[in-house]
């Protein structure tokens, strides 16, 4: 006979968190609005972090990281343009549907492309310290433009 004793998966289990009722007191970058939906206080998560983001139409957020942190940016709603570098001097575009992979103490911005729709997305993090630091930087103009390419998938 097993001495463990069962889970209890009802109050350890699943947990779903109305997007009507995301946590807003967590850390934020001017021109963005960051809300939090998986946190350890919330639902017990150890290892990851997980909220949405919005942008209002034609606005940017300020030059950020999140240290040693590694963030994916799904985008629902509206067409992001991420830059970023030491000077922001890179850029590139994602749309919904589209995935954004931000390596750890990488320097970006979010841009919100539509001068008429909110950008809205989905953000996930490989912790639960809500790192974000906010970095004055001259941004390099233009850009240069890269793809979203792999080395499986070659841009054309």
């Amino acid at each position: 006979m097993n001495s463990q004793a069962k889970p209890n998966w009802r109050d350890h289990g699943v947990k779903i968190i109305p997007g009507s009722r995301l946590d807003m007191n967590t850390p934020q970058t001017p021109g963005m609005t960051r809300a939090a939906a998986i946190t350890h206080a919330r639902t017990g998560a150890s290892k990851l972090w997980a909220g949405t983001v919005t942008i209002d139409a034609d606005a940017k957020t300020g030059a950020h990281h999140h240290g040693e942190l590694e963030s994916v940016i799904y985008v629902v709603r509206g067409r992001a343009r991420m830059r970023w570098g030491e000077h922001l001097e890179f850029a590139a575009e994602a749309g919904p549907g589209d995935f954004i992979y931000v390596p750890p103490f990488v320097p970006h911005q979010e841009i919100n492309a539509s001068r008429t729709e909110v950008l809205s997305c989905v953000v996930v993090r490989s912790d639960q310290e809500p790192i974000v630091v906010n970095l004055d930087i001259e941004p390099a103009e233009p850009p240069e433009d890269v793809y979203w390419v792999d080395p499986i998938h070659p841009h054309p």
